[in-house]
């Protein structure tokens, strides 16, 4: 037997949420471009998305302490965690440049790139995890 809901799960988008992860993702996408637009690499391995990757994942790992700690509305959510940091960092193009890497049949720095992004940003939100409660426990 199939159970329909009789309400909505997702609540519909109001027009000032839409706007608000509009211009954050905006905004990402922007700071995104101009870190990316000239390459930079170190031997042969490309670090610009990996900047951008650990970058974004670190500010996500502050904000969300801060979100929590001052119990932030979702407006900052949909602005900051969605809209700017869903833009700003970039699952599409870090594993573009492992299948280019692949396809050049360079093994080795395709797996370091794997390690670089995933593990840097996993690092990255816990650094910015533990910066936001250090900030918030002896400064604010």
């Amino acid at each position: 037997m199939l159970i329909m809901p009789t309400q909505q799960l997702v609540p519909k988008m109001k027009g000032v949420d839409f706007a608000l992860l509009a211009i954050g993702a905006i905004a990402g996408a922007y700071l995104r471009y101009k870190i990316v637009e000239s390459p930079v690499t170190i031997g042969a391995l490309p670090v610009n998305v990996l900047i951008v990757n650990v970058l974004g994942s670190f500010l996500l790992g502050i904000f969300s302490v801060i979100s929590l700690a001052f119990n932030l509305d979702t407006k900052y959510t949909l602005f900051f965690a969605v809209g700017f940091c869903g833009s700003f960092t970039t699952m599409s193009s870090f594993e573009l440049e492992t299948v280019n890497l692949v396809d050049a049949h360079r093994l080795g720095l395709a797996a370091l790139e794997i390690v670089s992004n995933v593990g840097l940003a996993f690092i990255a939100v816990i650094t910015g995890r533990i910066l936001g409660n250090f900030v918030l426990e002896h400064i604010i």
